[in-house]
């Protein structure tokens, strides 16, 4: 875990991959260690899945929280990520909009057709950053992506429905790849919780398969 930035409101870090980012049973979870370290509390207001590293924020007061949340659902708390996707998509850059359901029994999201129960719609925006064809995976892109929408698992599976897993994700068509899933939450704005100062942060992520291709934001 890396400290980016700290206040008595807030803690900007990043999350190591397989790191749960919320506090677990076992006291191992991200939340878990911050918590320790600031007194016994700590507010998760957003998530990112256990095999995926970057840039979270997380509140140090109840009071921060709430208005962190509330950034959440006024989207005014926005997210870059990047990806490693199988194959080229046909339009360098574009918008994708689904329909999705999480099972959670399975822990799965899958695209689905019509409105229901359960159903949210999943919206974000990609542009393909550099091709390159890479031993063992073919021909791989990396993206940015920004999410308009924070849906379970989104980015993973609205690539994947598409023919275009990202590296090393299993549970969504790349199960022969022998990596970790090659995504990372890159940048990260949001208005301070007490300031209201716009604030945005940046990191790149490193180590194989990223530094093929020297990401940059």
């Amino acid at each position: 875990m890396e400290i980016l930035y700290r206040d008595k409101d807030i803690t900007v870090c990043i999350k190591p991959p397989a790191c749960l980012s919320e506090q677990t049973p076992d006291g191992t979870g991200l939340a878990d260690l911050l918590a320790a370290e600031n007194g016994g509390y700590i507010g998760v207001v957003h998530r990112l899945d256990r095999g995926v590293g970057g840039i979270m924020v997380y509140a140090n007061t109840k009071t921060a929280a709430a208005k962190l949340s509330s950034a959440v659902q006024d989207r005014t708390l926005e997210k870059e990520y990047l990806a490693l996707i199988h194959r080229a998509p046909e339009c360098r850059e574009g918008t994708l909009k689904d329909l999705l359901f999480h099972d959670k029994r399975q822990n799965k999201t899958f695209v689905v057709s019509r409105e229901r129960a359960g159903v949210k719609e999943a919206i974000l925006d990609y542009a393909v950053q550099k091709s390159l064809v890479l031993d063992p995976f073919g021909e791989v892109c990396l993206v940015r992506v920004k999410l308009h929408t924070g849906r379970t698992h989104q980015i993973r599976v609205q690539f994947s429905h598409r023919g275009h897993s990202l590296l090393g994700d299993g549970k969504y068509g790349a199960a022969g790849d022998r990596c970790p899933i090659a995504l990372y939450a890159a940048r990260l704005t949001f208005p301070h919780p007490t300031t209201g100062k716009q604030m945005t942060f940046e990191s790149i992520p490193t180590g194989a398969p990223w530094d093929a291709f020297s990401p940059k934001l």
